[in-house]
């Protein structure tokens, strides 16, 4: 073969492999930019399989100014880790670093450059240049995916900014932060990378809400908040006064004390009027679960962590719901979790009410990514209900899921009916189901001898579930 011929091989070879390549990366250049010494001087690149099977990371060469550290070695299916990177130039001036990363899934090295200037070196630190990258630290004491994050709250017709806007942050199910936005409609607040959800209020509008995923350059959120034209008053919500006046430049951000409070006053009424919610209990507070009103509960989840589920706010929604309820259970109460995708698994045996912080680090560990394989879950989660059976009280099964069952499903409502006969129901929790497939889970939930619960937005997620059980434990 020439070399001509040769060379053409070699190029087709590595692009037919490029082809096949099942692990993306995230970036494969990143510009720090300017940056003083005592400044983060890393970036985390995502390592994504799209694959069918477990991949790995094999090896980083890198110069000797460049420290690194994986999340992880493995690589499962529809799951990611991060790789993270840092660079430590030993003078100031431009720098340029080329770092090759081997994955099990190719040949070649995927290479990732790495740029930047370094103005000055501060010779009293020079340690934080010989220190190896943490997740577990950041400069300051800072969380380690942490960057800064702008919000800023606008009136969606005029585009004009909110001053006082109450905005929340939740991440994984669990409120992060509540601010105020300053007289720019702006507020800056340390954030986490990764899937977010924002909730935000200001007087004379209609709550906005949102889900997107928030990372180093996706820093910057807008929230377009809409009048209620049955407002009385365009009055912004009051702020507590203080002795001294605050300067027209000065940024006015302060923390509220009760984020979402406003979440529990609005009621999904269609679902309350087909739940068939009884008279006596309709006149009861909304967190009413006493003991002499309320029979215990042996509730397990099913829930739904397939790759559909990482698409928009599915997972924020799910997750905030199960944390509502865990703060309701009481300690004759038990939950338990099985999740499902290609793969059904238990994660949390059923466990009492009173261990709020074992069931909501499990709740806070669900992760989404695979095939939807729903009917093993159903059966998964009939064994456990049976496991944690409580003679004389209320034994459930809810699923939690985005959509109809696609995989090892056919066979589900024959133990469905089974359980049934045993004492043991289900239900089924529609996250943003379309309404052709909430058809279908309507009718497996009358099969369990159920109901079926919507969650479409932020209120929804804090009070439908609740009001689930509470109806299916109520006892009169």
């Amino acid at each position: 073969m020439n070399m001509r011929g040769f060379l053409f091989s070699t190029i087709f070879l590595s692009l037919q492999f490029a082809a096949f390549s099942q692990v993306l990366f995230s970036t494969t250049k990143y510009d720090f930019g300017n940056i003083q010494s005592f400044e983060p001087r890393y970036v985390d690149i995502i390592l994504f399989n799209k694959g069918d099977k477990q991949e790995w990371l094999l090896s980083v060469k890198k110069p000797r100014e460049v420290v690194y550290i994986p999340s992880n070695q493995f690589i499962e299916k529809d799951s990611s880790i991060y790789l993270r990177l840092q660079v430590n130039p030993k003078t100031k001036g431009k720098f340029s670093y080329r770092v090759e990363i081997y994955t099990s899934d190719r040949n070649e090295p995927e290479i990732v450059k790495l740029n930047g200037t370094l103005n000055g070196v501060d010779e009293s630190s020079s340690d934080i240049f010989t220190t190896c990258p943490s997740f577990g630290e950041r400069p300051g004491g800072k969380n380690p995916y942490g960057f800064d994050l702008t919000v800023i709250t606008i009136d969606k017709e005029t585009r004009e900014p909110l001053s006082k806007s109450d905005v929340t942050l939740i991440q994984s199910g669990q409120p992060i932060w509540t601010k105020f936005t300053d007289r720019k409609g702006k507020i800056t607040e340390e954030a986490s990378l990764g899937f977010s959800y924002f909730y935000a209020r200001h007087e004379g509008y209609y709550p906005a809400e949102e889900g997107a995923y928030i990372n180093f350059k996706r820093n910057q959120l807008v929230l377009e908040l809409e009048k209620d034209p049955t407002a009385d008053t365009e009055i912004i919500a009051e702020i507590p006064k203080n002795d001294e006046v605050i300067e027209e430049e000065e940024e006015f951000i302060i923390e509220i004390g009760e984020p979402l409070e406003d979440l529990s006053e609005k009621k999904d009424t269609a679902f309350i009027k087909e739940l068939e919610v009884p008279e006596s209990m309709s006149s009861l507070e909304d967190d009413n679960f006493d003991d002499e009103l309320f029979d215990a509960i042996n509730v397990v989840f099913v829930l739904d962590v397939s790759s559909s589920m990482n698409k928009g706010d599915k997972m924020e929604l799910m997750q905030y719901s199960l944390y509502q309820l865990t703060d309701m259970l009481r300690s004759q109460d038990r939950m338990g979790m099985v999740t499902y995708a290609s793969k059904a698994k238990v994660v949390l045996e059923p466990t009492s009410g009173a261990d709020k912080s074992k069931i909501k680090e499990q709740v806070s560990a669900l992760d989404a990514g695979g095939y939807t394989s729903g009917g093993l879950g159903i059966k998964l989660g009939i064994k456990q209900a049976n496991k944690g059976f409580i003679e004389g009280g209320v034994n459930h099964v809810i699923i939690i899921t985005d959509g109809e069952f696609n995989r090892n499903s056919s066979d589900y409502r024959k133990a469905v009916r089974k359980a049934k006969r045993k004492g043991i129901h289900l239900s089924v929790v529609g996250i943003k189901i379309k309404p052709i497939s909430e058809e279908n889970m309507k009718k497996a939930a009358k099969t369990g001898g159920g109901h079926y619960v919507p969650i479409h937005e932020l209120s929804d997620a804090k009070n439908n579930l609740k009001q689930e059980i509470r109806v299916l434990t109520y006892k009169f």
